[in-house]
């Protein structure tokens, strides 16, 4: 059964167009998305609407792998996110939802992410946590303005 929800806020120094493209740009995923610990293989992303993504996380510690994908549902440039996924694994089951709406704000960008139908057996927390730290690699790829 795949009951859990997780619900995240943050504010970025940044403009909605560029958290929009680090969501949908595999070379971008593989530097924020995995949290603290794990590296990112990007397998196949079509971001578009019915198009698909294929990646898997390696804990850097043991080796072990877990892959999974899903399908983008609503793509709405700057403002919304909305993609299914599920793991490959089946002791993992069920299909999640989630969903980014981007807001601008006086400072920069307001994120709310909704992630429903997380296996039980993924605590909450654990989920919680992993987020909150892609979120902190997030800020530091779309925050900086380099230029040259």
């Amino acid at each position: 059964m795949t009951t859990g929800t997780i619900r995240l806020h943050r504010v970025f120094r940044t403009q909605p167009e560029r958290i929009y493209k680090a969501f949908l740009d595999a070379e971008a995923i593989v530097k924020w998305l995995p949290p603290y610990g794990f590296t990112c293989k990007v397998e196949q992303m079509d971001a578009k609407v019915g198009g698909t993504f294929k990646m898997s996380f390696t804990n850097f510690s043991n080796g072990n792998s877990e892959s999974f994908g899903g399908e983008y549902l609503e793509l709405v440039p700057a403002q919304k996110i909305r993609y299914s996924d599920q793991f490959n694994d089946p002791n993992l089951p069920g299909e999640m939802m989630t969903t980014v709406v981007l807001t601008p704000v006086s400072c920069g960008t307001e994120i709310t992410i909704v992630q429903e139908g997380v296996p039980d057996m993924i605590p909450l927390e654990m989920c919680y946590l992993g987020w909150q730290e892609s979120l902190a690699q997030l800020a530091n790829l779309v925050e900086p303005e380099v230029l040259g």
